[in-house]
């Protein structure tokens, strides 16, 4: 059995956990909430590169992808950000739906899972 790696611990929460070739990422939200939801968004998506390359994977190794969104009125300016990162022949499958963030502020938040190979 493989064992758990967790990485950017607190008391709370990891950033990520990796486990059977699996990297699991918790809830990534912008630095910088007084960014528009398209630099919200390029914001989380680098974000996910750095933890993604950590766990010694990437983005074209995305299995699942859980977008919030605080208003879908901005769905479209999320999109954009999204397209423009998304690996050409590797877009992940997706769901997006409006929530209520944690922090007022933030418009995005952004959940993966990706294989490790």
């Amino acid at each position: 059995m493989s064992s758990i790696k967790r990485f950017h611990v607190d008391k709370r929460l990891s950033d990520m956990a990796v486990y059977n070739g699996v990297a699991y990422l918790a809830g990534q939200v912008p630095d910088d909430a007084t960014l528009d939801i398209t630099g919200q968004t390029a914001q989380v998506l680098a974000t996910i590169d750095r933890l993604l390359a950590e766990a010694g994977t990437d983005k074209t190794k995305i299995l699942m992808a859980q977008i919030y969104v605080a208003n879908m009125k901005e769905f479209d300016g999320m999109n954009k950000a999204w397209d423009a990162w998304v690996a050409a022949g590797n877009s992940p499958p997706r769901a997006t739906v409006e929530a209520r963030l944690a922090n007022p502020d933030f418009k995005v938040e952004i959940v993966v899972t990706a294989a490790v190979a």
